[in-house]
């Protein structure tokens, strides 16, 4: 059995668009509902949802039949989370909050298998399709994208250092905790905020690596598209349901 292709990480890698949808529904139904919707790519957040990581395991096995990659958040930059993410299935890690190019170098060594890095060795998991991929522990990082999250401003000092180490594939601009950090909690669209965003991206793109964000925003994500963002997380499955639970209680209540 061939390892399985992760068509994010060549799809970001040769510069193309990709528009997806963050998920904090912790639900296999939820993200089973929405995998054949024509989104590019799922996050699947652990950071900021009750998910753990059996249930982690149910999403991504939902996800498997569809058409959409899967994007994982785990909760902070530890090597213990991303081994055991990286043995049900994950093949793309979001890591948030890295401050520094050593941040970014520990999170590559945390998912690369000795020498090259640290990861625990098993070739039973899931990731390995329970033994039946040849060579798994030989050729898994072929297929591994790693994607960390700047969204401080003194990680945005650090940017150059963050984009030039090796086995970063991707960084993600985090508009929320920025605005926080920048003094705008809660008003990511503060001028401020969208000045270091596109600043952002442009350093990013300078250094060849892909730049991600997120908005729920529709007039933003465009900009960001247009700023030259590579993936984009174009809106929230527990917002659409929120949201459109309200407007369709609303048409009946008012």
């Amino acid at each position: 059995m061939d390892l399985p292709r992760n068509d994010f990480k060549h799809a970001i890698a040769a510069g193309e668009l990709q528009i997806g949808l963050w998920s904090m529904l912790s639900s296999p139904i939820a993200v089973d509902a929405v995998s054949d919707s024509a989104f590019d790519w799922i996050l699947l957040d652990t950071e900021h949802s009750p998910t753990e990581l059996p249930g982690l395991m149910h999403q991504l096995q939902a996800l498997r039949g569809g058409t959409v990659s899967p994007v994982v958040r785990p909760a902070w930059n530890d090597p213990v989370l991303f081994k055991r993410m990286l043995d049900v299935g994950a093949q793309t890690l979001l890591v948030p909050y890295v401050q520094n190019a050593e941040e970014a170098a520990a999170a590559v060594q945390a998912i690369r298998y000795p020498p090259a890095g640290i990861r625990g060795v098993t070739g039973s998991g899931r990731a390995s399709r329970y033994g039946r991929v040849k060579d798994y522990l030989k050729t898994a990082e072929q297929e591994l994208c790693l994607l960390v999250q700047v969204e401080t401003g003194e990680a945005l000092a650090e940017l150059d250092k963050i984009t030039a180490v090796d086995g970063v594939d991707g960084v993600f601009i985090g508009p929320s905790d920025l605005s926080a950090s920048l003094g705008h909690i809660g008003n990511p669209g503060h001028e401020d905020v969208q000045t270091a965003i596109k600043q952002a991206v442009e350093t990013i793109k300078a250094a060849g690596k892909p730049a991600g964000v997120l908005t729920p925003n529709e007039e933003e994500a465009r900009r960001y598209i247009d700023w030259g963002f590579t993936f984009v997380a174009v809106g929230i499955d527990l917002l659409l349901v929120a949201r459109g639970a309200d407007a369709l209680a609303a048409r009946f209540k008012s």
